[in-house]
């Protein structure tokens, strides 16, 4: 039987999971929504996660070993991700805090990688749901960051140890060697799609 590899663009407030923290199943409750709410597939299991509070592309299959594999800290594929960030009256200048990201930050007494940041122009997405709180004395800026890691809410903290807060955060790619990035084109939050014949090949299958 052929493995199953799916790409799910993960809204806001989803738990990264098919069931709940207490084991139950959370697809009647909005609060604490699971992937069971919105994928009928048995025995899929995400490759990472995504944090509660932020949105995005998930890989998933249930190909237990190409699972662990890709979720694996050696492996160290790259995401990408837009971070929407303000932009306070003590935040560096833009170009500094990017080089900051660039050369690795300290997180809770962690090194982070070197990571690819430039600042890009407000992307192309759908509305969250719910909206992110503007304060209208304090702009906003969008940052592109590809990472090679990824420790628990990196992104966010990262963009906090420079000076420039995360208010919305999307994984909009996940890029594998050798491979076409998978990128949330022609999905919307809530929605999935297998991969084609021609994404599966492309994967680490050693």
């Amino acid at each position: 039987m052929a493995y199953r590899y799916l790409l799910f663009y993960k809204p806001y407030n989803v738990l990264s999971q098919f069931t709940d923290a207490d084991g139950s199943s959370a697809k009647g409750n909005a609060d604490r929504r699971t992937l069971k709410a919105f994928i009928d597939v048995p025995n899929v299991y995400a490759v990472g996660r995504l944090d509660r509070d932020s949105e995005g592309l998930l890989l998933l299959t249930d190909n237990g070993p190409m699972q662990h594999r890709l979720s694996h800290p050696k492996f160290g594929h790259e995401r990408q991700y837009w971070a929407q960030v303000e932009q306070g009256a003590n935040s560096p200048p833009v170009e500094d805090a990017l080089e900051q990201l660039r050369k690795g930050v300290t997180i809770r007494g962690y090194r982070t990688r070197p990571a690819k940041a430039m600042q890009i122009r407000s992307p192309d997405l759908p509305q969250r749901d719910p909206p992110i709180r503007y304060r209208k004395q304090v702009p906003t800026v969008w940052f592109e960051m590809l990472l090679s890691e990824g420790k628990n809410r990196q992104v966010r903290r990262m963009t906090a140890a420079v000076g420039f807060p995360t208010l919305r955060l999307v994984r909009s790619a996940i890029l594998l060697p050798d491979a076409k990035p998978l990128t949330l084109s022609g999905l919307q939050p809530g929605q999935w799609r297998d991969l084609t014949n021609g994404e599966v090949r492309s994967l680490p299958h050693r």
